[in-house]
């Protein structure tokens, strides 16, 4: 059978740094892990609780397409929590992951051949998600003066139905201001272009609090999920919020797409979202590798860093130590175990001149990572 053009699209490359540690591990290395933006910690207590209770009394088959209202609800009483936005829960959509949600949304939004604008470097599965779909990504190249976020400026003469932005951002854990946020809302929605706002990292935020485009506006498209601050990467759990008006142009795509996002994981999922106390405890581990990371990096010799306000990478550019970030990062690894990422995923036209460390695993791990990077770049002299 024939390969479809859509389906053509890049690696995603920091999955294959982590087969190479994989591999490494297994001919009994030891590694460190700076490459993926995954927490060690597991899904809090109380959801594990919660899906282990469930499994002894539910079938746990399928719920309705846009999530178990209960879940539903408790995201809709979060943004009131977090942002005194008072958000009606029948906006709220239940996706399996952001991944899901990025799918779905982009599905509701545009049409094939319709273009996105997407603020490089930024996470490079929006570019090939947009691709599989027909769609047609924009990378508009971002400056180091606005910390790598989009500005109207940078978005002027480019065509485009939509925009999307991350704040905190992947890979530079910078963030928009509310001013910058509406300014560039505005902006986009002058010219009739939907907007996207990727808050997947919200609640990992260090000297200020992030934004909410819910908190500019209410006709645009949030995403977030349960992955990064509720540390339940693999169970697939996610969420948008749409438009009133929309619900329904979603819900049917969903019903069609996913059917429903995992039972299981939403009945955790729904637990987790009231395991404050560990869940602070995670972020006071970020907060203290921050700390180190923001001085062992400079004292490695990765001295060209914008430090991050949420998220928990670091983004460096290395342009003076290498013009191919890909083979360096494997260098790396080969010489002293780290597994970085080259910044190729987040930047085709610039990232073969930057790296992103990650610094969401332990922080004995993070200590002995930079360690290791210091005895590498003290080696190349």
């Amino acid at each position: 059978m024939r390969n479809s053009s859509r389906g053509a699209v890049d690696p995603f490359i920091v999955m294959d740094v982590m087969e190479q540690a994989r591999a490494a591990e297994a001919a009994g290395r030891h590694i460190i892990h700076m490459e993926v933006g995954q927490p060690s910690s597991p899904a809090p207590e109380a959801a594990r609780k919660a899906l282990a209770d469930a499994m002894e009394s539910d079938a746990l088959g399928y719920t309705v397409a846009l999530g178990i209202p209960e879940l539903r609800a408790r995201i809709a009483r979060l943004y009131g929590e977090w942002y005194d936005v008072d958000l009606n829960p029948e906006r709220v959509v239940v996706t399996p992951g952001s991944s899901g949600g990025f799918i779905l949304a982009f599905s509701a939004l545009f049409d094939a051949g319709d273009r996105v604008a997407l603020g490089a470097p930024g996470y490079p599965s929006y570019r090939q998600i947009l691709k599989a779909l027909d769609l047609r990504p924009v990378e508009v190249q971002t400056s180091a003066e606005n910390r790598y976020q989009l500005t109207p400026q940078d978005l002027a003469g480019v065509g485009y139905e939509g925009a999307m932005v991350a704040s905190p951002s992947n890979p530079t854990g910078t963030m928009l201001g509310k001013p910058e946020l509406a300014e560039l809302v505005e902006a986009v929605q002058a010219r009739g272009a939907s907007f996207l706002s990727d808050e997947i990292y919200h609640g990992i935020d260090y000297d200020k609090k992030p934004v909410t485009a819910l908190q500019v506006s209410d006709d645009v498209c949030v995403i977030n999920s349960f992955s990064k601050y509720f540390s339940m990467t693999g169970w697939r759990v996610g969420w948008l919020v749409v438009p009133e008006a929309q619900v329904r142009q979603f819900e049917r795509l969903a019903q069609n797409l996913f059917i429903c996002a995992p039972n299981a994981s939403q009945v955790a999922a729904l637990a987790a979202m009231d395991a404050t106390e560990e869940l602070q405890a995670n972020l006071a581990v970020y907060a203290k590798n921050r700390a180190l990371m923001m001085e062992g990096l400079p004292k490695a010799g990765f001295d060209r860093i914008a430090p991050p306000d949420g998220a928990f990478y670091v983004y460096a550019d290395v342009s003076h130590l290498t013009s191919d970030s890909r083979a360096f990062a494997a260098e790396i690894l080969e010489k002293v175990g780290v597994a970085v990422t080259p910044g190729l995923d987040f930047d085709p036209a610039r990232g073969a001149g930057t790296l992103r460390f990650s610094y969401a695993r332990g922080t004995a791990e993070i200590e002995e990572g930079l360690a290791r990077l210091k005895t590498f770049m003290a080696s190349r002299g």
